[in-house]
């Protein structure tokens, strides 16, 4: 069933709109000094069908653009854990240290089935989809007996919501996994499925090469297979860039075909700038794109003693876009013992990331690891830019401005091919609060 032709006025950030084609593309300007253009999209049949320069339809309007609501393509998620999501009430880490983390980790692990993940799975896509997301990357603990309900139960959902939202799978093991037969028939069993390959590439680090030998053997393992690599590296607040020298070292031994993700990379921020620098164009040499997750990473590193050390190790984003290297922003973990917060939402990670990385939002480079980098980087097919043609898919904000976005949590409504979709759960009223009444007497 075809839907009827109908027009929305927003503000949209000129560096993710293409014109195309349309007879008044020339006429499109520029961004204002938020970066944003008032525009009129034509939307008809579940695509773009024109975008046009807004024309006020009042004086106020004239006079005030920020009257119309903000508005941004659906954005990405390109590293998250639906396995453990929502686990953090029955295995917590109050401590919030690694080792904490690690052994609620590995208690909750065992006990993990496919009716649970699938539990969980569900929740967390179905909110990801009405907060605003399209794509998601998520990594399965594996190599275990948590493997084979975790799998399963997500290989249900990436069927279940292909269409709607798409959904990549990553094997993470322990490096020395893949070099076992255990790790070879993983392999097999992810490429098979198109996932990806995964592992910890962490401190401590030995000074000889076995890291550098497991390492290598992954790389071979997955060039063979086919299968992108997404590795957790350099999470720590010692030995910095020890994981990020490693794989540049091996890349050079033995380059590779598959595409590589590196996840965290934290501690390269502790190195001095020069050796970033060197680092960072090492990694766009050789096409490695960086996921920088700053919720987790503020959450559990850089704790000394029990206090907040002077250091907070998180990747440094803009100097990796100064190098070249394509990187993006992701969540991570999600109500579990390694982070006890998040919720899926997309412009809630962004409200947390602008001000955690000091990323402008009217610029370019501030968007992009929320929308084409983080496109290019999962491989998807749109690149997040929107153009008459291009799916009629948009996230409507309840501010006009960055200033507003910043200012205070935002209501939002989701489009999706055309359609409208109810909100998450999360942000209908609070049953909680309905009984409160008025000020009780003699309150306050």
């Amino acid at each position: 069933m075809s839907l009827p032709a109908q027009t929305l006025a927003v503000r949209l950030p000129r560096a993710l709109l293409d014109p195309g084609g349309h007879p008044n593309a020339a006429l499109l300007p520029a961004g204002d000094a938020e970066g944003l253009l008032s525009v009129t999209l034509t939307l008809a049949d579940g695509r773009i069908a024109a975008i046009e320069p807004r024309q006020p339809s009042s004086s106020a309007e004239a006079t005030c653009p920020e009257a119309l609501p903000l508005a941004l393509p659906p954005l990405l998620e390109p590293h998250a854990h639906l396995d453990k999501a929502f686990s953090w009430t029955d295995f917590p880490n109050r401590d919030g240290s690694m080792a904490g983390a690690l052994e609620a980790n590995t208690r909750e692990a065992a006990v993990r089935s496919t009716a649970l993940v699938l539990e969980r799975g569900e929740r967390a896509l179905d909110q990801a989809w009405r907060y605003g997301l399209r794509a998601l990357r998520s990594h399965i603990d594996s190599g275990g007996p948590q493997e084979q309900p975790s799998w399963e139960a997500l290989l249900e959902l990436q069927q279940r919501w292909d269409g709607r939202l798409a959904l990549q799978l990553t094997a993470l093991v322990p490096l020395a996994h893949w070099a076992t037969a255990e790790g070879e028939a993983l392999a097999r069993r992810v490429a098979a499925a198109g996932g990806l390959l995964g592992g910890v590439l962490g401190p401590p680090f030995s000074e000889g090469y076995s890291h550098g030998d497991q390492l290598q053997h992954l790389l071979q393992l997955a060039d063979r297979h086919g299968c992108g690599l997404d590795l957790h590296i350099d999470e720590s607040d010692r030995q910095p860039g020890r994981g990020l020298r490693l794989l540049l070292r091996e890349l050079k031994r033995s380059p590779v075909a598959v595409p590589i993700t590196c996840s965290h990379c934290s501690s390269l921020a502790l190195l001095p700038e020069e050796q970033q620098r060197r680092l960072a164009a090492g990694l766009a040499e050789r096409n490695v794109a960086v996921v920088v997750l700053p919720t987790t990473n503020l959450w559990m590193l850089g704790r000394r003693h029990g206090l907040t050390g002077p250091l907070r190790p998180i990747a440094p984003l803009k100097l990796l876009q100064q190098e070249g290297v394509c990187a993006a922003i992701g969540g991570d973990n999600v109500q579990d013992p390694w982070y006890p917060g998040g919720d899926f939402d997309p412009v809630e990670l962004l409200r947390l990331s602008l001000p955690a990385l000091q990323l402008p939002p009217w610029l370019r480079q501030g968007l992009m690891p929320f929308t084409t980098a983080a496109s290019r980087l999962l491989g998807l097919d749109w690149d997040g830019v929107l153009r008459p043609g291009g799916p009629a898919d948009l996230l409507v904000l309840g501010a006009s401005s960055w200033s507003e976005l910043l200012a205070r949590p935002t209501q939002r409504r989701v489009l999706r091919a055309g359609r409208w979709l109810e909100p998450p759960h999360s942000q209908r009223p609070d049953p909680r609060l309905a009984s409160l009444g008025e000020t009780p007497p003699n309150a306050g």
